[in-house]
């Protein structure tokens, strides 16, 4: 029988950051915080939930065109605006 040379802990660590899908970014949307900085977020693969503190238009008007075309997706929600990076779905259904 062959012997093998296996390393399980480095194929844990590849695996794992493989399928790592980021962070869940609690927020508040008022203004404050620049675009760019939720649009980085949403990039480097983290979920947004902002609470809206005022005109939702107005206050994503500066990033939510590019989290479109970056594919993202976003949701507005009793309140707060759920921003999903790309290849992450929003799931709508248990809404009725």
């Amino acid at each position: 029988m062959a012997d093998f040379d296996l390393d399980l802990q480095t194929a844990e660590g590849e695996m794992a950051a493989e399928i790592d899908p980021g962070d869940i970014v609690l927020g508040v949307l008022d203004g404050s915080t620049p675009p760019e900085e939720w649009v980085e977020t949403i990039a480097s693969g983290s979920v947004l939930v902002l609470h809206v503190d005022g005109d939702l238009a107005e206050l994503a008007e500066g990033f939510a065109r590019e989290v479109k075309d970056l594919g993202g997706e976003l949701m507005h929600f009793r309140g707060f605006l759920v921003v999903a990076p790309p290849e992450m779905d929003i799931d709508t259904s248990r809404l009725g």
